[in-house]
């Protein structure tokens, strides 16, 4: 029996990861087509157990709030998941091309290196509010990570010459490095900072 390859095209073997707190909550078992419909939605903890990769596809189709109102109308994807997949299909693979390394090898180092592990919530004592750093969920690290590399793309490619898969894969090649170049690498740092700040 042939292994199962996602997108038919990249296998899931040696992919690691190395961040112990991630390990349970970033799932690589692949799927020729990452598209499991909802099937788990409303579910504790289903996102954990729905392949990264199509986390991140959901995540393009709907690119969250910034500031509580909605961030660039995601109109132009909502539902329409297999014209997501594809950018992912063609933002991976240019970073395999750039990188020389297994596509999914260089999302799940990006996610790695660019989740936050401290936020600042608001607790309200007395009347007053203050900042309070507190540690951020596994589940949740995923999260606004996935979010900050749609986020990074949209402004980097909505309404502008530069295509939404290069913009993705310059996003998620920048994570994998470190670079601060990358969105939700510098979106990490600016919380961590905050948190260090308000301990």
């Amino acid at each position: 029996m042939s292994e199962i390859k996602f997108f038919n095209r990249w296998d899931t073997e040696g992919v690691k990861v190395e961040d112990l707190g991630l390990q349970r909550y970033m799932t690589l078992d692949p799927r020729i087509l990452p598209k499991t419909g909802a099937r788990y939605a409303g579910n504790r903890f289903h996102k954990s157990h729905t392949f990264v990769v199509e986390r991140l596809a959901a995540k393009l189709m709907s690119s969250g709030h910034k500031g509580k109102k909605h961030f660039i109308s995601s109109g132009h994807n909502t539902g329409k998941k297999n014209k997501v997949l594809r950018i992912v299909e063609k933002a991976l693979a240019k970073a395999e091309q750039k990188l020389k390394v297994n596509p999914l090898q260089i999302l799940v180092t990006a996610i790695e290196k660019a989740a936050p592990r401290e936020e600042v919530i608001a607790i309200e004592y007395g009347g007053a509010r203050y900042p309070k750093a507190v540690d951020v969920a596994p589940q949740r690290r995923i999260d606004i990570v996935l979010r900050s590399f749609v986020q990074g793309s949209y402004v980097k490619s909505f309404n502008k010459k530069v295509a939404i898969e290069d913009a993705l894969a310059e996003e998620i090649i920048n994570a994998y490095q470190g670079s601060v170049k990358s969105g939700a690498i510098a979106k990490k740092r600016d919380l961590e900072r905050q948190a260090s700040s308000s301990k």
